[in-house]
């Protein structure tokens, strides 16, 4: 566990010093040059910082202890910072391009200097493009079988999935802004540059919306992966102390957090004392196997009970 949160961290610090880098060298280039794509992947660039500050005070926040205030631990800290980035891409990011782009359109001006937007976005891609391999190495790793987006969809650890949507974006938006400047440049058209701005503006835009879906899932309590259900069923079922292990609900708080509710049938003529026992033993099992489980409740039901109780949740309509 220590070294997945590692591994989040150094995501994140090494995003953070690219962009950083990145933001103040774009900006630099778009006050000489007076180019407004260029200006506009410098607020890219600078909410992608803000972004990964909030990401890492998110992480840390998430860290803390469980305490009477908060008996199941902090985990959803991170979610919840992580929803606000994708809120600051959308507000700030898209509409910082959006606005750039349609001034410059209003009032298109020749760039000045345009070399220094070549170099500059070639420098850019190197720095963002080393970002995006590091963090996508780190999201392999996640993946197992599952393909890129369900891997997404099914991942509980924002702190990679949002810098890896943010360096995928940033790329994107370079290779609009390179389109844009090459073509003002090349056909006289300065109202191209601005153009660029707009479609920046667009790529933040789907990224944020995307980023928002999947945060907001997890703030609000998403189960966890199929294989840790099943891996508490599997382990239940081989205690010689239970029946039968009838279902588990999974809740996921923190990116490795999990509260679990287990519902078994014990074998007939336990004493209360020798269910304890079972369950204490269970409870081990389950922890040893996968110690992202925080908190394992175990009650005591018949299958026909938990059948019941399921075809009633499945009847009701899912909240759109």
């Amino acid at each position: 566990m220590q070294s997945k949160k590692r591994t989040g961290s150094k995501v994140v610090l090494i995003a953070l010093a690219a962009n950083l880098a990145i933001a103040v060298t774009k900006f630099i280039a778009a006050v000489i040059t007076g180019s407004s794509a260029m200006l506009s992947e410098g607020i890219h660039s600078l909410v992608d910082t803000v972004n990964e500050v909030l990401l890492l005070y998110g992480m840390k926040r998430a860290a803390k202890a469980p305490d009477v205030s908060h008996p199941f631990g902090y985990g959803r800290e991170l979610y919840f910072w992580s929803f606000i980035v994708s809120l600051l891409v959308l507000a700030l990011g898209s509409g910082a391009a959006f606005y750039e782009g349609v001034s410059h359109l209003l009032d298109p001006q020749p760039m000045r200097n345009p070399l220094m937007n070549y170099v500059v976005l070639a420098a850019s891609l190197v720095f963002e493009g080393g970002s995006w391999l590091f963090t996508m190495k780190a999201f392999r790793k996640t993946m197992g079988s599952q393909g890129y987006f369900e891997a997404f969809r099914n991942s509980k650890d924002p702190s990679v999935f949002t810098v890896l949507f943010e360096d995928t974006a940033a790329i994107a938006g370079l290779a609009v802004a390179l389109a844009g400047i090459a073509g003002a440049q090349a056909l006289a058209l300065p109202q191209l540059d601005g153009v660029a701005s707009l479609g920046i503006g667009v790529v933040l835009a789907v990224s944020s919306l995307l980023l928002a879906r999947e945060t907001k899932a997890l703030l609000i309590g998403e189960p966890a992966h199929p294989k840790v259900r099943a891996a508490i069923l599997k382990i239940a079922c081989a205690d010689p102390g239970i029946r039968t292990a009838n279902g588990v609900i999974t809740v996921q708080i923190g990116a490795r957090q999990i509260v679990a509710a287990l519902s078994a049938e014990f074998e007939d003529g336990l004493t209360t004392g020798e269910i304890e026992t079972c369950v204490n033993r269970v409870e081990d099992a389950i922890r040893c196997a996968h110690p992202d489980i925080l908190v394992l409740f175990v009650k005591p039901q018949t299958a026909e009970t938990w059948a019941r109780r399921s075809e009633n949740v499945e009847r009701k309509p899912a909240a759109s």
